[in-house]
């Protein structure tokens, strides 16, 4: 059965949905077999990674009974299967919250495609709407990225409870994979300000991997690829190699002590 990572912040702009991309090439570089599926009706992970145009969306998927996951998922560069989405997702916020059983769409309609992937990265919308709260239901992990600013721990506590309220009503075994430290930049004390607050009210549920801040990251959109092709060499790249590398041998579940 693939793991399920849900990749979360309900702050916009911190790197989830690199974080998608990056995590997701770098395992399917060890030969992990690799499902995106994109929860954000902005579109962004299926945009950043060349697709525009699909007949069939997660947005089908959800609102169709008859319609599997199977029967949208589409290659990419990154060889990384993906389910992709577009602004009609949107609208299942709003039609999805009269459903019987509506947070648990999503994982019924994993069901048939888990034996497929070694892992399904979900990424999910800057909310903690029925969208966030259907991935967190279909998952087993959480991965936050947090921008390593100021600004980064508004909302944080909010997550975090939303996390425990859904492990508590929806999901038991739903655990904190960790928080992920993004666009640091070592040459600032800023960043390191961020970084060490980040661990002192976090501890080691902080993973202990910073992704460097590099412009090399918008530049990957446009060419509709992971940084891991696009700048292979770089310390980002390596950052997002060492992450897939502890994720997939565990190391980043055994350091997390999930709050609860």
């Amino acid at each position: 059965m693939a793991r399920v990572i849900a990749i979360a912040n309900q702050k916009g702009g911190v790197g989830k949905t690199t974080t998608t991309i990056s995590l997701g090439a770098a395992l399917r570089e060890i030969g992990a077999r690799v499902l995106l599926v994109d929860m954000d009706s902005q579109g962004a992970l299926s945009i950043a990674l060349g697709i525009h145009r699909v007949k069939k969306t997660v947005y089908d998927v959800l609102r169709d009974v008859e319609l599997g996951m199977e029967d949208i998922i589409i290659p990419t560069g990154t060889k990384c299967d993906l389910a992709p989405s577009n602004i009609h997702l949107a609208g299942a916020e709003v039609e999805l919250i009269n459903e019987p059983g509506r947070e648990f769409i999503l994982k019924g309609k994993l069901a048939s495609v888990n034996k497929m992937y070694d892992y399904i990265l979900l990424d999910c919308p800057p909310s903690l709407g029925v969208l966030t709260l259907n991935a967190f239901t279909a998952a087993g992990e959480v991965l936050i990225p947090v921008q390593s600013h100021y600004l980064a721990f508004r909302g944080m506590q909010l997550l975090l409870t939303t996390i425990s309220k859904v492990r508590g009503r929806l999901n038991p075994s739903l655990e904190v994979l960790g928080i992920l430290p993004t666009f640091y930049d070592k040459r600032t004390r800023h960043s390191k300000e961020v970084a060490e607050q980040l661990r002192e009210h976090y501890g080691d549920t902080v993973i202990n991997i910073s992704i460097p801040a590099t412009i090399k990251f918008a530049d990957t959109t446009t060419a509709g690829e992971s940084i891991l092709t696009f700048s292979s060499s770089s310390p980002a790249a390596a950052a997002y190699r060492k992450l897939a590398r502890e994720v997939h041998n565990g190391k980043a579940n055994k350091r997390v002590q999930t709050p609860r």
